[in-house]
């Protein structure tokens, strides 16, 4: 088994584009402060450690990826559902979350098989033109992210301190950016550690919140499990949740994170590797979809019914459960707008170096690209416009992209010269087909009804 192998050379494409996967020495090419978790994964793989023990090492990669499932994007459409429609489209939410996973996961087995992210594989397999329209859209798509989720983590700031003008929150969050940023220089564990804790600080806000709340819980599981819609508008809501399930950079991202953090030289440890990714996926997606279950049980359970209109931007929400709920409701849910936007910005920033790299073969420092990106969301504050409309505007502009993350990702993982043992079945195929048909066609439709008005 070899560990952080170097990355691997271009290969012809009439040849097999399986690359090599063997390193000459794990704990040479670790980087400061990860042999242990290497180690770790050595024993894991050679049977030495079972259990909780042995899948330790390999927690991590789904988490920084989980972060975009918990956006502010998905407060604002969350929000706005259990406000409207009650306990109605939970269901929705289950169905996005269980495609989500599906997704991940073979994002995640592509890195692990191929030992190349999603964005090298396409340069390898695609002719250049195709690669560099490519490369032009996930870069918007990474603006756009960026925006959403920068805009997000000030306005969550903005919130807590009434008095901190929206532009100065918006520098804040920059510097906050660049602190994360730094941790990631010095190996992927801390910088997956950082992100776990900013995910566990909206588990806990939105935890705390639930218990204010006091949903039905007959209402919650009426919800989760019988599909129904209440006119064209909860149509149209519930195809927002959906179509939004899958983030385009953090599929590019996940294989990154999975194509040499752990290296088996067989098929047998490629198989052992991607189980434990597997689980990785299961729970860091699982606590994803609580998390979200959560948003849209609050605000059924505390706005639906109660005469307090629909809920349509953040703020009303914030304002809204503190006069609710009391007992500092309202600065639980600004803590986790603040944590969400933190954690999802850093992510979104990686993504956008893994994408560049990838098409290309080019990098800019991290921390350039980082000022680059927050450009547009510090300019969109700084003239004024609406935040919350502007977050909005930046998911149609994501919806863009999901086709073309989605469908090579497909494409690939069903090309056995290229997965080799860890190709999908014919049955992972069909169900992944339908998953995509489903997400790309919504998206389409949530544009067409933007583009036209209706």
């Amino acid at each position: 088994m070899a560990v952080e192998a170097p990355p691997p050379k271009p290969v012809d494409p009439a040849r097999s584009t399986k690359p090599p996967l063997v390193a000459p020495d794990p704990v040479a090419v670790a980087l400061p402060g990860e042999e242990r978790v290497l180690r770790a994964a050595e024993k894991a793989l050679s049977g030495q450690t079972r259990g909780l023990r042995a899948l330790v090492p390999f927690l991590g990669p789904a988490f920084v990826a989980a972060v975009a499932y918990v956006d502010p994007g998905n407060f604002a459409t969350n929000m706005a559902g259990g406000a409207q429609y009650g306990y109605m489209l939970l269901w929705i939410v289950l169905a996005a979350n269980l495609m989500a996973m599906l997704v991940q996961s073979m994002s995640a087995k592509l890195g692990i098989a191929t030992g190349m992210n999603l964005a090298e594989v396409c340069r390898l397999k695609f002719p250049f033109p195709a690669v560099v329209g490519l490369w032009i859209q996930a870069e918007v798509i990474a603006m756009a992210t960026d925006l959403a989720e920068f805009i997000g983590a000030a306005i969550g700031i903005h919130l807590l301190f009434p008095g901190v003008p929206l532009l100065v929150a918006g520098i804040i969050t920059a510097f906050a950016a660049f602190g994360i940023l730094a941790i990631q220089s010095r190996g992927f564990r801390g910088f997956e550690a950082v992100i776990t804790g900013l995910v566990g600080v909206i588990v806990a806000a939105f935890a705390f919140e639930v218990i204010l709340a006091r949903p039905s819980v007959s209402g919650v599981v009426t919800g989760l499990i019988t599909p129904r819609f209440d006119g064209t508008e909860s149509v149209l809501l519930g195809a927002g949740i959906l179509g939004a399930t899958v983030m385009p950079h953090v599929i590019y991202l996940h294989s990154a994170l999975t194509q040499r953090r752990v290296v088996g030289a067989t098929d047998a440890e490629q198989h052992k590797i991607f189980s434990f990714e597997r689980w990785d996926v299961i729970i860091a997606m699982g606590i994803a979809g609580l998390i979200n279950i959560a948003m849209l049980t609050i605000a059924a359970a505390v706005f639906y019914g109660h005469g307090l209109g629909p809920i349509q931007t953040l703020d009303q929400a914030y304002t809204g459960l503190g006069v609710q709920l009391g007992n500092g409701a309202d600065i639980f849910f600004g803590l986790g707008l603040l944590a969400s936007g933190l954690s999802s910005s850093s992510v979104g920033t990686l993504a956008g170096q893994v994408v560049m790299q990838g098409f290309i073969q080019r990098a800019i420092p991290l921390f350039l690209r980082r000022a680059i990106t927050m450009a547009p969301a510090l300019l969109v504050i700084a003239i004024g416009l609406n935040p919350s409309r502007a977050l909005v505007l930046s998911q149609v502009v994501l919806s863009f992209g999901i086709p073309f993350a989605l469908i090579p990702l497909l494409l690939f993982c069903r090309n056995r010269e290229l997965m080799g043992s860890l190709v999908n079945r014919r049955v992972t195929t069909i169900i992944a087909a339908g998953v995509v048909a489903v997400i790309v066609s919504l998206n389409v439709f949530l544009i067409t009804l933007l583009v036209t008005g209706r």
